[in-house]
């Protein structure tokens, strides 16, 4: 699965309510519980149905080999109608079959196996299953299964849905699929786990003027009055969670691989033109992949299509890969040209899953790393090969910091992590699977070497396809390939949460090296890794590389220092480990080897990776209390001539960071930091200016809006100014040049800044802006900045939207994105007053979210207790990780607070770096 923003394919799946009557047995259910695992038993020859209740998994005497499936959506009355005949290898002797179904009614009379009628059909809500009991036991090989059911298309976003959509002035209903992980039980009674994979053969019968697709192309329809009945052709072995079904009125484009594959974009009608860069990335991005794995694109054709509701960013469902609008659609005239990269790395992401996740599949959603995090590795390699200029491997960066930030939780997860039962499942689709699980990819391959790493792969994806696999899989056949000790060196990085920090001492003419488990309370964990260190000095040509496999070490680095002669001017003396910051773990330097790097950052001796971990590992230590926010910011000030777009995207976010913490810790000096931070970002902001220049990069494209954004957010007037005036021309001139999409959201926020409950024109030009616009990716603009605001009404106001049919279920992160810390408290009371009405229209999909949003903006150890306290009685699974880490990350910054009024040098340090040139 994509991303999307803060979606990144993290929609939590649960269920409702229990109803049964003579012939139906209603598949619903509350949030099921937590229970410790239990092994599904591999024979039931006799028993109760009981016996199936709290298993982690599906009893595996009886498994599916293919499913016909027949389904009649109503898109006016949003039901569904469907059949199933699914053939059954029983396989041990059991008067049992279990398999999984939720949010059906399923005709009980309908039911047969074998031409048998079951003598118990009996639901149990808490764990999704239907079991079927037989008077006699079941004979052994295989069966058909047949039954018939309906169900609601929902809106939730997940399962068999509802999304909606305008045509011709008119709202319509689109039917669509979403399954990932455990919803394709909402749509048609199943084995629902990855490790059962069959062959699926779709018949729809749809209204005749509806544009239907499933994952195969059709094999034939016909036409009765106004039903269109189709039929598709039968799928090769896949898991249930990969099936999708899209109805609608849409209109396409097409292209072709070099391999004869049809790739097409399907989008609303009126659309399709946006589709056109999608559709060249995917096309390149299946011939590379052939090329890569060594294996040609599984199935006849490929279809994205543009999803108007959508919770995740993407869904690589197999031959119909279905995406939010904003992650598929660029538009010329609208679309900022971040969105053009967002959308190559989308696109790339799920069709890399064609082959790692759908041909080789998880075998349970333990390892659902090995889908995400090589989806998100694949895509950037993929990336970097269409688009060199736009150094993506650089930017990569962002997702090793997105990783290594949430592994410094106490409350993080390994990378692998055990699911007791599905209602886990959607928790892990974070940061840790995605970015540290692509992050600790890229070690590897950089340890093991891109050529032998790469025919590694391939071997993997011929020996498991249609098949599949878990991680000791893949490290068995790497290991073999390669010859190094993969398991080993990489069981450590998946099987444990959390990574080290290095501390580097130089003694004569050793370096010591000692690793601890880094933790952002400034605690130290008792993790152990076997690392892959690498180290320079002095210049990039000679490097060592070794592996730290004990608590401490150290290096002999006369061969790779005497090149330096022990020169401390001019930048030349710097000893600089994890080299392009290919390990995922931080270093801590000591004064003297600190001192140089700092020296070499002065004279521009390094790169620009290693200029991103510099700055970001002495963020991450000085929030853990390791250094000072004294030291912090003079190394920030080195950055002083950055022109960069990676390095100061860092820069950025670092020092809004430093700006939101200093309200807390030192509101005295609050205003100097950010006069401090101004004069940072601000040279590079001039030199590039409002206005696109038609010689500029990709890159340059990128770095204005970001320097823009941040220069309003610390109050820099004239660019205030600047927005103002710039956003006063585009209320009445949406067409102008003074405005294009790249720099609306700094104009947008600028002009937030002075509404008031009072003088409120701007934020009423706002909102029109966002009602006359069509373009999702405009509409997520103007939402993110619309609780940019000092008054608190203004911000009331802007959250109730929420609660109107205005704002997409899908958008409501853009929303919450805008809060700040001035409007905190507002937002607080705001949440604790309409928690229930939060829960009762966004169910259990987005609740983390408000959670996240709201908690993370405080910084004291009372307003952590506050928390905690509200949400005590109010606890459920599906965010129950969440509002652990949004604890966390309060209390680490109540304690970084602490230490930052405890510094006695740190006002002194502001005013001297203030008067530097």
């Amino acid at each position: 699965m994509g991303f999307g923003g803060e979606a990144r394919g993290v929609v939590v799946r649960y269920l409702n309510k229990v109803a049964k009557d003579a012939n139906v047995v209603e598949a619903a259910a509350p949030p099921p519980p937590r229970r410790a695992p239990a092994p599904a038993p591999p024979v039931a020859a006799a028993g109760s149905p009981n016996q199936f209740r709290g298993k982690a998994m599906l009893p595996r005497f009886a498994a599916p080999r293919r499913y016909d499936l027949r389904l009649r959506p109503d898109l006016v009355a949003c039901t569904f109608t469907g059949a199933a005949a699914v053939t059954v290898a029983v396989s041990a002797p059991t008067r049992f079959l279990v398999l999984n179904a939720a949010d059906l009614s399923v005709d009980r009379a309908s039911i047969r196996f074998r031409d048998l009628a079951p003598k118990e059909v009996v639901f149990f809500a808490d764990d999704e299953i239907l079991v079927l009991g037989f008077s006699n036991d079941l004979p052994l090989g295989e069966g058909l299964l047949s039954m018939k059911f309906n169900g609601t298309l929902n809106d939730q976003m997940r399962g068999f849905y509802r999304s909606k959509y305008q045509y011709k002035g008119k709202m319509k209903n689109m039917a669509v699929t979403q399954f990932e992980s455990v919803d394709a039980r909402r749509c048609f009674p199943c084995w629902d786990e990855p490790a059962f994979k069959a062959k699926f053969k779709i018949t729809l019968e749809v209204s005749s003027g509806m544009v239907a697709l499933s994952n195969m192309p059709i094999a034939n329809q016909t036409v009765t009055g106004t039903i269109k009945t189709i039929s598709y052709q039968e799928s090769p072995l896949m898991s249930t969670y990969l099936v999708a079904i899209v109805v609608g009125l849409l209109e396409y484009i097409e292209g072709v691989t070099p391999e004869g594959t049809k790739v097409r974009v399907y989008t609303q009608v009126g659309k399709s033109s946006q589709g056109k860069f999608a559709l060249d990335v995917g096309v390149k991005s299946l011939h590379l992949y052939k090329d890569y794995f060594g294996t040609p694109y599984p199935l006849p054709k490929l279809d994205m299509v543009a999803i108007p509701d959508f919770a995740a960013g993407a869904m690589e469902n197999y031959g119909l890969v279905t995406f939010r609008e904003v992650a598929l659609l660029f538009d010329e005239e609208s679309s900022a040209e971040s969105s053009k990269q967002s959308i190559a790395i989308t696109v790339a992401h799920e069709l890399a899953h064609q082959w790692f996740g759908n041909l080789v599949t998880l075998e349970w959603w333990t390892h659902l790393w090995l889908n995400e995090g090589f989806a998100t590795w694949m895509s950037h390699l993929a990336v970097d090969s269409f688009f060199p200029q736009w150094n993506i491997w650089t930017q990569f960066l962002d997702d090793t910091t997105a990783g290594l930030k949430l592994d410094s939780l106490e409350e993080s997860h390994p990378i692998e992590v055990e699911i007791h039962h599905a209602s886990e499942v959607d928790e892990i689709f974070d940061a840790i699977s995605y970015d540290k699980g692509a992050s600790v990819i890229r070690m590897l391959q950089n340890y093991l070497g891109a050529e032998r790493f790469q025919k590694a792969l391939a071997s993997y994806i011929r020996k498991f396809a249609y098949s599949n696999a878990k991680t000791e899989d893949l490290w068995a056949v790497l290991e073999e390939k390669s010859g190094e000790p993969v398991k080993n060196l990489m069981t450590t990085w998946t099987k444990q949460q959390g990574y080290p920090v290095i501390n580097a001492k130089l003694n004569g003419n050793y370096l010591e090296l000692e690793q601890a488990q880094f933790l952002l309370d400034g605690s130290s964990g008792s993790g152990m890794w076997i690392v892959p260190i690498t180290a320079g000095c002095g210049s990039y040509d000679m490097q060592k590389k070794f592996l730290l496999k004990g608590k401490s070490d150290r290096l002999d680095i006369r061969n790779i220092t005497s090149q330096c002669s022990n020169q401390e001017k001019g930048g030349k003396f710097w000893i600089k480990l994890n080299i392009n910051q290919t390990g995922f773990y931080r270093v801590q330097y000591d004064d003297k080897l600190a001192a140089a790097l700092q020296n070499a950052l002065q004279f521009k001796k390094l790169s620009v990776m290693d200029r991103i971990g510099i700055v970001e590992d002495s963020h991450a230590l000085s929030m853990a209390c390791k250094q000072t926010l004294t030291s912090l910011l003079r190394l920030l000030y080195t950055y002083r001539e950055e022109t960069d777009y990676s390095v100061l995207s860092h820069i950025n976010t670092v020092s809004l960071n430093v700006a939101k913490i200093s309200v807390d810790a030192t509101p005295g000096l609050v205003g100097d930091i950010k006069q401090l931070l101004i004069k940072l970002l601000l040279p590079p902001a001039i030199k590039l200016g409002w206005d696109p220049k038609n010689s500029e990069s990709h890159l340059d494209a990128l770095l204005r809006p970001v320097l823009l954004v941040a220069l309003v957010k610390l109050g820099h007037d004239k660019t205030i100014s600047e927005g103002v005036r710039r956003f006063g021309i585009f209320v009445h001139d949406r067409n102008t040049s003074l405005l294009p999409p790249d720099t609306r959201k700094a104009a947008y926020l600028a002009a937030m800044q002075n509404v008031t409950s009072s003088y409120r024109s701007a934020y009423n030009d706002l909102l029109k802006v966002y009602r006359e616009s069509d373009e999702a990716e405009e509409k997520g603009r103007v939402l993110s900045t619309l609780c940019y605001c000092k008054d608190k009404n203004i911000v009331l106001e802007s959250l109730n939207l929420l609660f109107t049919n205005e704002v997409r279920s899908q958008d409501t992160y853009y929303v919450l994105q805008g809060l700040s810390v001035e409007t905190r408290e507002t937002a607080w009371l705001w949440l604790k007053a309409n928690w229930d009405r939060i829960t009762k229209k966004y169910g259990n999909t987005q609740e983390g979210g408000f959670i996240r949003y709201v908690t993370t903006l405080f910084s004291s150890n009372e307003k952590a207790a506050e928390f905690s306290s509200f949400f005590a009685t109010r606890k459920k699974p599906e965010f129950e990780r969440t509002l652990k880490q949004s604890l966390e990350n309060v209390r680490i910054s109540a304690r970084w607070i602490q230490g930052i009024r405890s510094e006695p040098r740190l006002a002194q340090t502001v005013q001297e770096l203030l008067r530097m040139p």
